[in-house]
Formats: structure tokens, C-alpha cells, sequence
């Protein structure tokens, strides 16, 4: 696992999808693991998007029952790429008690996409960065639900929630910032939406954000990571729980 001493980026077990569509579960798409029973984890992994270039759907983690509970997704990337191997959702996931947990999404089109019977979500720890539609889409509000220490920059849409509806969101001790917009509608087409029912405790929403990059010298080990330098750092969002790596350094 990433906090592990010996542990380094080479070493993170890679999902590469090049499925054609094997779903017609609302509608025609792909899907890499198909969660299909209770208390499921996924810990560790580098999830890319699907190479296939037939596929216009592609979501890496899937669960389709909204009776289902418990889901943990922890420590794990998910990296798109729309003009090669894109990712629609990182996480399509009805159902209760989903966990996100020191994630990194870069460059899904939409990082988490959560709909129907949502109910002890948490999202803690992770950083959502370059989601070209919404970093999160949001069914029906069932507490409880929790969503802090997470940063969230470069995003066309923050939330999305159903127009008509008024959730009572409570978005705590994170950076959320260099986004297009906030909070939006869906239905026919997204359209911002007010902020009236949503509690901030410490949301900054301006900030200078800095990341491990790939440069001439290969893969950092603390790739797509917060470094020195950059603020958020405190809130110790990103792959590693214990926060070692923080240089841009191999």
C-alpha cells in the first residue's frame, strides 16, 4: 500500500480497460468491475480509462443495486485521458454506505456519479482535479453524509444536484477552488444553481494549488499529489494517509 516504506508508484497494480459495452443497465456503456454484493473494497489501485475507441461510456467502477450497502474505494487513482482512454465516471455507485477515501481523480469527465437510495456517503481525503463535466453528481439527500478534507480545482461543475430539489449539504475543511462553477442543476442541461441550502465550515474557495507532475526524470512517487508550496496541504488530502511524500521528488 502507498504508506508502506518499500511501496512506489511503479508498483501500484494498473486496471486498463478495452472492453466494448457490456452493460445496457440504463443504458448502453462499459464497465469495468460490476459490484454485485455487500461490503466490497477496492484499496491500492490505478484504475485508467477504457482504450477502446468504440466505447463513449466507460466507468471503472460500477454498482447498479440501490439496495446494495458498502462500498470502499481507498487509496486508489483514477486517471482519464478524453482523447485516448476516457472515463465518463470513475464511481457510478447506488446504493448506501460508500466510502471515498484518499483518492485521486484527474481528468475523469465526472469523478463520482451517485444517484439513487444514497445514504451514509463519505468523501474524505481526496482530491478531485479536471473534471471536464462535474467532479460529483448527487441523487436524492439522505443523511448521514459526509464530505471533508478534500481539495477540488480545475472542475467545470463542483455539484450537481436535481433541479427542483433542496439538499442540506454540509461541505466541511476543504479547498475548493479554480472550478468554472459551483453548484449546478441537471435535467435537460446543466445550469448553476444557488448555494442557499448548503452549510460551508472552512471552505476556501481561493488557493494556490500545486502538484507533483511527471517531468523529464519519470514518475514521482508522489505523482498528482500536493507538494511544498502548495496551500491545502494541511488537510492531508491525496494517496498517502501518513503524508510522507510531499516534494515532487522520485
Amino acid at each position: 500500500m502507498p504508506d508502506d516504506e518499500v511501496w512506489s508508484a511503479a508498483e501500484m497494480p494498473v486496471i486498463q480497460s478495452i472492453a466494448a459495452n457490456n452493460s445496457n443497465h440504463q443504458f448502453t456503456h462499459s464497465v469495468g468491475f460490476l459490484v454485485a454484493k455487500d461490503n466490497v473494497s477496492f484499496k491500492g489501485i490505478k484504475f485508467l480509462g477504457d482504450a477502446n475507441p468504440e466505447i463513449k461510456y466507460y466507468y471503472p467502477i460500477t454498482r447498479e443495486n440501490p439496495d446494495a450497502d458498502g462500498l470502499s474505494v481507498s487509496q486508489c487513482y483514477f486517471v482519464g485521458e478524453k482523447n485516448s482512454a476516457a472515463i465518463q465516471g470513475a464511481i457510478w455507485a447506488h446504493g448506501s454506505g460508500t466510502s471515498v477515501d484518499h483518492c485521486i481523480f484527474f481528468d475523469c469527465k465526472n469523478a463520482l456519479l451517485l444517484f439513487n437510495s444514497i445514504r451514509k456517503l463519505s468523501v474524505t481525503n481526496c482530491i478531485i482535479d479536471g473534471s471536464y463535466e462535474a467532479a460529483v453528481w448527487f441523487g436524492a439527500f439522505l443523511e448521514p453524509f459526509t464530505f471533508r478534507n478534500n481539495i477540488v480545482t480545475r472542475c467545470n461543475y463542483f455539484w450537481l444536484f436535481q433541479k427542483g430539489t433542496n439538499p442540506a449539504y454540509t461541505f466541511s475543511n476543504s479547498i475548493i477552488a479554480g472550478n468554472d462553477h459551483y453548484l449546478g442543476y441537471y435535467g435537460n442541461a446543466l445550469e448553476p444553481a444557488s448555494n442557499d441550502s448548503v452549510t460551508e465550515t472552512h471552505i476556501q474557495k481561493t488557493a494556490k494549488l500545486l502538484f507533483s507532475e511527471v517531468g523529464t526524470e519519470g514518475l514521482p512517487t508522489d505523482y498528482l499529489n500536493p507538494i511544498i508550496g502548495s496551500d491545502g496541504l494541511g488537510l492531508e488530502a491525496g494517496i498517502f494517509k501518513q503524508q510522507k511524500h510531499k516534494t515532487g521528488k522520485k
